[in-house]
């Protein structure tokens, strides 16, 4: 088992082409913005968002990723493209678009071993989906083992133009995303090996300092004194959540993870890897310089100290400087149980706890760094859930990994009820769901509550239970959004329906089924990471 004290043995040992340590400098490059139909192409490139150069795995060659936008009911056809070079990290690859629901095409979600295979260094695949009726705030990042924390993540947004909150804002468009994400100087496949790793630093738009670092470039983010903006909130990171603020402001929230919520002023919130919040701002103080924060819950924070962990608010008119704003303590921090649905609220079901149709208990533990859910830690099979179906496995004595599949009758509401040791990000894949119980809530709420697709699962002692219907026949991942938990077995596979798969996502594309074969076909070095 490795610690973190042998970290410092660690870094000693890393190959010099993951972590560059040159005189020259590095383009800060920011992300364009793509539209439905598009390729990206994951490559590996220095950049040093934080000041520190080092070799990184991205999309288009920025962090974050472009931003890929639609309007609500485009069809989406993005052709990923794998040019991966560097051995030192991964060099086979799989995206996920997190929060569509790929309701009919599971082979599209993008995760490995559960959907698909990886995508073999010098091939590509083509993602053609819908997501009819969704729009909000969703991102896309890469789902094979933690290649995520080396740089492959970006927003993607769909828009409403019938949106029933457009009258709260003025401004909804790029420059209104912004993105908060942990960063590491040290390469993702040694890091997955010591536990309790900590990030270097973290970024807010792609642009961060780390401690002790040079004062590199922060994120601006421009408003006009008197105009209303719908700022999207993306929690990207690999590990830590964040507590998020502007100095000075109050924001009001309307969306969860790409479902609308009942207007709800704060002035502070917590925002856990994998969440997604729109919050509308009103640019209505004095023009000048506010700094916006966002704190990791990390151990090594270091709090705001030299502008780490920091972005800058400026209104039109400030000067060009760093703010001179005071941090205060939060008077009306976002509380979850407080959150209620706007559109068709109302959790599937008969209400009471424990009156679903499927009703589930998940016990998580944390021995020795690995994870286990009732029992059992997850181990990507060698063949993708996906494909064990369509070649006839219908019940979870069949599928693999044994004991990590759960099989799930169609059209049924389940209520699933998950303890575990900390506030650990629960993402559900396929679904939005209804949290009918919030950790460290002590009521239950099947009138109105939240609806999302990343919950958290709360501190030891205390339980969320989360309702949702069976109508998406195929295998859903639930994990953790912590890489490096699910890197430790921290998951479990819901196989709704399997009888039915088959004929619920045909045709499955001709390129899928080569996916297999190709990455079978791989050497340990074509793998890259150290051989995976």
């Amino acid at each position: 088992m490795f610690i973190h004290i042998l970290i410092s043995s660690f870094i000693a040992s890393i190959n010099a082409a993951a972590i560059v340590s040159r005189s020259q400098s590095y383009p800060l490059l920011q992300p364009g913005v793509l539209g439905p139909q598009t390729s990206i192409t994951i490559a590996n490139q220095v950049i040093a968002p934080d000041g520190f150069p080092r070799s990184a795995t991205l999309v288009d060659g920025t962090f974050p990723g472009p931003l890929i936008t639609a309007q609500k009911g485009d069809t989406f056809s993005i052709n990923v493209i794998n040019n991966l070079t560097d051995n030192t990290m991964f060099k086979v690859t799989s995206v996920h678009w997190h929060g569509i629901y790929q309701n009919g095409t599971n082979y599209a979600d993008g995760t490995s071993f559960v959907t698909q295979c990886p995508i073999a260094p010098d091939h590509s695949f083509l993602h053609t989906f819908s997501a009819p009726g969704q729009a909000g705030t969703y991102w896309y990042h890469s789902h094979y083992s933690v290649q995520y924390c080396d740089g492959l993540r970006g927003a993607l947004v769909i828009y409403d133009p019938n949106d029933p909150l457009a009258y709260m804002y003025d401004v909804d468009d790029e420059s209104t995303v912004i993105t908060l994400s942990d960063w590491y100087h040290i390469v993702a496949p040694v890091m997955r090996h010591i536990i309790g790793t900590q990030a270097d630093s973290s970024l807010i738009n792609g642009l961060g300092r780390y401690f002790g670092g040079p004062s590199s470039p922060l994120a601006v983010i421009n408003v006009q004194q008197g105009k209303r903006y719908r700022m999207r909130l993306i929690a990207m990171s690999c590990d830590p959540n964040f507590t998020f603020s502007i100095d000075g402001h109050n924001f009001t929230v309307i969306e969860a993870d790409g479902e609308l919520t009942e207007p709800l002023v704060v002035d502070q919130l917590q925002i856990l890897a994998g969440q997604r919040y729109s919050v509308v701002l009103v640019a209505d103080k004095p023009v000048n310089n506010y700094w916006i924060r966002s704190l990791p819950n990390t151990i090594l924070n270091h709090g705001f100290v030299g502008g780490v962990n920091s972005a800058i608010l400026r209104y039109q008119g400030a000067p060009v400087a760093d703010p001179l704003t005071i941090s205060t303590a939060g008077q009306s921090p976002l509380v979850e149980a407080n959150l209620h649905a706007l559109i068709n609220p109302g959790a599937p079901g008969i209400p009471g706890y424990g009156n679903a149709d499927i009703n589930l208990n998940l016990v998580v533990d944390n021995i020795f760094g690995t994870y286990y859910v009732n029992g059992v830690t997850f181990k990507p099979p060698t063949v993708p859930v996906l494909l064990q179906i369509l070649s006839g496995a219908q019940d979870a004595s069949q599928l693999l990994p044994q004991g990590s599949v759960i099989v799930l009758d169609a059209n049924k509401v389940v209520e699933l009820t998950m303890s575990t040791t900390g506030p650990h990000p629960i993402h559900l894949h396929g679904h939005s769901f209804d949290v009918v119980q919030s950790a460290g809530s002590t009521t239950f709420n099947y009138v109105n509550p939240v609806r999302r697709d990343v919950v958290s699962a709360g501190n030891p002692g205390q339980q969320m239970v989360i309702r949702w219907t069976t109508d998406n026949s195929g295998p859903w991942f639930l994990h953790c959004h912590v890489d490096w938990h699910l890197d430790a077995g921290f998951a479990i596979v819901m196989a709704e329906s399997p009888s039915d798969t088959k004929a619920h996502i045909s045709p499955v594309p001709a390129e899928w089924d080569q996916l297999c074969p190709i990455f079978d076909s791989l050497s340990p070095s074509q793998l890259g990471g150290g051989g995976g």
